[in-house]
Parts: structure tokens; C-alpha cells; sequence
């Protein structure tokens, strides 16, 4: 299938050629470039959040970038985009690279040496004067995701942080973040705590601290639940404030779902009005504040618990002047109860010609 195939909401949930693989990687690369510059421009987060929020980004990056080396000449399989209220790759293709990248040697003994493929090459090109065969690129493409791609560089399912001193003026003296990639929606979320510490050195608990938010906390769910299980199962941790950032979904050509968002783009580019590039994305943010704290328990098991305040719910969304200005011939309604107006991006620019 060509890019040129792209243009209405029935194509397929597959990227299966070269040049769907390189223009959807492009784009998901520029659109989340320009989102973390734009997240700090308008102070969505603090300076420590994003410095964060970067090197989740880069990991997720990395790992779709592994996916188009991956797939890039390979005829059997097709990676897959999930097409509802996501954009991003299916959870599947991660747990893939990693499972891959686990069984690196012995695929890498398997293939055809690297010097004996450019000779191959070279006699194709020089001697025979014929174009190389897929299978053959396969082969090439291989041994550079098998040689070059890093496992702990891969985006998991469950990505933690380090616990840090907050340097910014929040209400409370540590911070760590985690990331995860929920499965039920195949999306990414990005996650901060403040928290306070009943105890001498934070480092000697952050096992028990990492091991609860892996179990815990590593699924969409109400963000008051998650604060209040955090706080029940770590009695000498006491969290302040939790930030949780859906990332998504990516409003593109290769999404097909029911959101009003995305139906206004695909609509508009099967009908021509708007480039096949033409994207917007969503981003959502709760918080929830501790008010107060109570202790619970008896004389000998006392311990100290959060009252949580409400969730606080934030939506935003970011897109290109022009698209910004069909969501409000076309979605008035959604862009009405944004945080802010839609927050304008670049233009993303692909030669579809080449």
C-alpha cells in the first residue's frame, strides 16, 4: 500500500510498506517533539517535571524508531497501530522489541556476516546491475536492529524513576515519577509524586516504594484510588501531590475511532481540505492534593493517612494553526471546555512525492 492510499478513515490498522513505516515515524517523532516544547512553553509542567518528561519521551521515541528499523523490509509482518483513542503502536510490538532484543546473540549468529552481505551487495549492484531483493535488505536491516538497538532503552510496559529532591516550590521534599503504558488503551501516561518521608534515608525504602506504584500504579484508574492505595500500602511514605499526564490520543490519518477530534481531521483529508500529515494531539492531566492528614489504627499500628481533595481534571490540545482552525468551524463544543485554547504547533511537512 502506498502513502498515497492513506486518505479516508477505512484504511488498514497495518503499516505494511517502507514508506508508511518512514512517514508514520516522522510524524509521530516531529508531533512529540513539538509537544514537549510546548508543554514547556506554556508551563503545563514545572522545569523538574520536564526534564522528566523528556527522557520518558526519548524512551518511547527510541522504541518506535526500533520499530521501524524492525519492519522496515520484513514482507511476513506488519506492525500495528492502534486505531481507537490511541495513534500510538499497539502495547504488543514493545513487549516484542524487548523479547527480541532478549534473544540478541543467538539471532545475531544466525544471520548472514555483515561483510559477506556488502560483498553480496556490491556484486548485485557493480557486477550484475540489479536492484538488491527485499529479502536481502531484510537480512541488512536486521543486523542493524540486532546490533545497534539497546533493551534498556525500550520503552516497558512499567518505566520507574529515580526518587529526587523537588526543586520547585511544591508541598512536599521528594519527588519520583514513574511511566506506563496502558494496556487497555495503548497509550503512554506519565506520572509524578511529592511526597514526604517518616523515616532516615528515603533511599534505604524506595524497594518497598518502587514495588508498591509497579503494582499499584501501573494502569489507568481514578487518580484519588491510586493515591489512597499508594498511601495505605507505604506507612512511612506521605504523598503530597500526584500528576498523572495522558498522552493521547494522536489525532492522525492511520486513527479510527470515535472521537470527535479525530473524525474532524480524517473527514477533512478524505475530502482533501487539509494535508495527509495533518495531525493534532490530545493531552489530559489530573491531579489530586492532599487537604489534610488523620491517623488510623491502633495504640501500637498507628499510621498516617492523606485526606485526599478532589481530581482536578485538565484537557488540552495541540495542532498546527490550520488545524486549529477546523476544530473551531467543526468541534466548538470540545474546544469549549479545554483548559486553555488549543495550543498551536509546526506545521509538520512530508514530500510525498519522493
Amino acid at each position: 500500500m502506498s502513502l498515497n492510499q492513506i486518505v479516508t478513515p477505512l484504511d488498514s490498522a497495518t503499516l505494511d510498506s517502507k514508506d508508511q513505516y518512514e512517514f508514520y515515524h516522522t510524524m509521530i517523532d516531529f508531533a512529540f517533539k513539538q509537544l514537549i516544547v510546548a508543554v514547556q512553553r506554556q508551563a503545563i509542567c514545572n522545569a523538574q517535571e520536564i526534564l522528566l518528561f523528556k527522557q520518558y519521551a526519548d524512551l518511547l521515541l527510541y522504541s518506535i524508531d526500533a520499530m521501524r528499523i524492525k519492519y522496515k523490509y520484513d514482507e511476513e509482518d506488519n506492525m500495528k497501530v492502534d486505531l481507537t483513542d490511541s495513534g500510538f503502536p499497539n502495547y504488543l510490538e514493545f513487549r516484542y522489541l524487548f523479547n527480541d532484543l532478549e534473544l540478541r546473540a543467538s539471532y545475531l549468529d544466525k544471520l548472514t556476516p555483515i561483510e559477506d552481505l556488502k560483498a553480496e551487495f556490491l556484486h548485485t549492484l557493480m557486477h550484475k546491475k540489479q536492484p538488491i531483493k527485499q529479502s536481502k535488505l531484510f537480512q541488512a536491516a536486521s543486523i542493524v536492529y540486532y546490533s545497534s538497538v539497546k533493551k534498556e532503552y525500550i520503552f516497558n510496559r512499567f518505566v520507574q524513576g529515580k526518587i529526587l529532591e523537588a526543586t520547585e516550590n511544591v508541598p512536599a521534599k521528594y519527588l519520583t515519577s514513574w511511566s506506563f503504558y496502558d494496556v487497555s488503551h495503548n497509550r503512554p501516561f506519565i506520572c509524578f509524586m511529592y511526597f514526604n518521608y517518616d523515616g532516615g534515608d528515603v533511599n534505604d525504602y524506595k524497594s518497598e516504594i518502587y514495588d508498591v506504584l509497579k503494582t499499584v500504579a501501573d494502569r489507568e484508574m481514578n487518580l484519588d484510588m491510586m493515591a489512597h492505595t499508594i498511601d495505605r500500602k507505604l506507612p512511612k511514605v506521605l504523598p503530597k501531590f500526584i500528576k498523572r499526564i495522558d498522552l493521547g490520543p494522536l489525532h492522525n490519518v492511520f486513527a479510527k475511532d470515535e472521537n470527535l477530534i479525530t473524525h474532524a481531521i480524517l473527514e477533512s483529508i478524505g475530502k482533501k481540505e487539509i494535508p495527509l500529515e495533518a495531525y493534532a494531539v490530545s493531552l489530559k492531566i489530573d491531579e489530586v492534593l492532599s487537604d489534610s492528614e488523620f491517623k488510623e489504627g491502633g495504640f501500637f499500628n498507628k499510621q498516617t493517612l492523606q485526606k485526599w481533595g478532589d481530581v482536578f481534571k485538565k484537557q488540552y490540545v495541540f495542532a498546527p494553526h490550520r488545524i486549529i482552525q477546523l476544530l473551531h468551524n467543526k468541534t466548538p463544543e470540545i474546544l469549549n471546555k479545554l483548559e486553555k485554547s488549543p495550543i498551536e504547533l509546526a506545521e509538520l511537512k512530508i514530500d510525498l512525492k519522493k
